[in-house]
């Protein structure tokens, strides 16, 4: 066995329990079922399979697993929190791994970030913008972004209000190092699709205005597991998908997260 495999020899008890005795037939088994609702998301509403880029969340997956699933064919990871991201960065280094950042990123960490991820999901204030330019700039990089929007209302969702996109798309230019690629939502926690689907279509609808600004602004990142087939629907370019992958996440206390909706 090489430097880039992993057995499933060396997996714990804890990872047997969470991820069964052969986690690469396990993910190769829920990549088949995911992009097979992809597939069946995007015929009904006559878009070709190829326009919506899947994004496997790997937040809480250990890096041991994770060698797993790059077996399985996973070459894009999409991590929540930069600590995690850059841990998991230093063991699976020697693995070709597309890196993006889906979560809040607090300003102190930006350092983190800009070393190794190609590309930010959540990009919200004219402060973390100049800061990441600023840091691009000494590392001679360029980062992709998506710019968070809070299309539910909820304050507990980070993401610009949907009357300041605009302002806010006006001043892109000032970040050169920056490459605007679209804009990305969470929608509201819920099995009722009633409820969540008007949050993908209100970023449609806000994507369609600020790509009058900014052509580059083009994409729309939204939809996770219990509701990317509905986001598909109403436009998306990349789904961000962990659970249905990689199975429930533990809590803190030891247990899981309950299933997500299904829509």
């Amino acid at each position: 066995m090489d430097a880039t495999t992993q057995s499933a020899e060396n997996l714990t008890p804890d990872d047997i329990a969470r991820f069964g005795p052969d986690p690469e037939a396990a993910f190769r088994n829920n990549l088949e079922a995911v992009e097979a609702r992809i597939a069946d998301a995007c015929s009904r509403v006559g878009r070709e399979r190829a326009s919506v880029r899947l994004l496997p969340i790997t937040k809480t997956v250990p890096a041991h697993v994770l060698r797993l699933a790059f077996q399985a064919g996973i070459r894009n990871f999409g991590e929540n929190k930069i600590q995690e991201a850059t841990g998991k960065k230093e063991v699976l280094d020697d693995l070709p791994i597309t890196w993006s950042i889906v979560g809040h990123l607090q300003t102190n960490k930006v350092k983190y970030l800009t070393r190794f991820v190609r590309e930010f999901h959540a990009l919200d204030s004219m402060r973390l913008a100049e800061l990441l330019n600023a840091r691009l700039e000494r590392e001679d990089r360029w980062l992709d972004i998506y710019v968070q929007v809070n299309t539910s209302g909820e304050e507990s969702k980070f993401g610009l209000h949907p009357d300041a996109l605009l302002p806010f798309v006006d001043c892109l230019d000032q970040f050169p190092r920056l490459r605007p690629r679209g804009l990305m939502t969470l929608a509201l926690f819920s099995d009722d699709m009633a409820r969540v689907r008007p949050c993908f279509a209100l970023l449609r609808r806000l994507r369609d205005q600020a790509a009058k600004r900014d052509p580059r602004l083009a994409e729309l990142s939204m939809g996770m597991t219990g509701d990317f087939e509905v986001a598909i629907e109403e436009g998306a370019d990349v789904v961000r998908v962990g659970q249905a992958i990689f199975g429930k996440r533990p809590t803190p206390d030891g247990h899981y997260w309950p299933d997500y909706p299904k829509s």
